[in-house]
């Protein structure tokens, strides 16, 4: 009987567990440090930004992934006290509740406090920043970061306000109004002074054929 083995059912092909979630915005964070051209060992043991990002990632995932309850409240408590370490050894303070995608860069650390707002991916935040609670009423609020967004050093954002993706914060800006998608700020308070983006200071996986980042490039120094 030569019928046997053609008929046998496949074996069903093993499916890998998928790493969570915010192992996946970690090790996105991680790519962004070696597309800057740092080495594997310096990221993971040198570099104090992504130290902020292992904890900050860790605890987020642990505290929203726990019902209301004790065992919430002491994952809270415990990631209060970490993430005080942390600020301490690094000077980066990422609130718990902040949401922040994946491939946060900080090339540099120190004096960096970021609110409660959101990040967007691939963004990039160097030292001295402020990212903070402003306004009154219904205009109270954090900023929102969009997508590929470069902070620079000294930098203040303040209120409810909206930082388009691809925007570029000019070193020592105070921003307290909403930025447009690829524009270029800088002053105080911030004014745009042309819509060239951020495209020449992030680097990341992918990024030559990201299509939301080519569109965006397409429109580079038009409002």
């Amino acid at each position: 009987m030569s019928a046997g083995v053609s008929t046998l059912p496949k074996p069903a092909a093993r499916r890998l567990p998928r790493a969570p979630h915010w192992c996946r915005l970690l090790y996105q964070d991680y790519r962004r440090y070696r597309a800057a051209g740092e080495s594997a060992l310096g990221t993971i043991f040198l570099t104090q930004g992504f130290w902020a990002s292992c904890v900050h990632r860790s605890f987020h995932a642990l505290i929203t992934s726990l019902p209301a309850g004790p065992l919430r409240s002491i994952a809270k408590w415990a990631g209060a006290v970490v993430q005080k370490v942390v600020e301490i050894v690094t000077g980066i303070c990422i609130p718990n509740k902040t949401a922040v995608a994946g491939g946060l860069h900080f090339p540099r650390f120190g004096a960096i406090i970021l609110s409660h707002g959101s990040i967007g991916e691939n963004c990039t935040i160097e030292q001295n920043v402020t990212l903070g609670l402003a306004g009154r009423g219904e205009d109270r609020g954090q900023p929102t970061i969009g997508n590929r967004v470069f902070i620079g050093a000294g930098s203040m954002i303040v209120g409810k306000i909206t930082v388009g993706d691809d925007a570029y914060i000019f070193p020592g800006s105070v921003v307290t109004r909403s930025v447009p998608p690829r524009a270029v700020v800088m002053g105080y308070p911030a004014k745009v002074v042309s819509y060239d983006g951020s495209f020449d200071w992030i680097a990341y996986d992918g990024m030559e054929d990201d299509a939301e980042r080519r569109e965006s490039l397409g429109k580079a120094s038009r409002p």
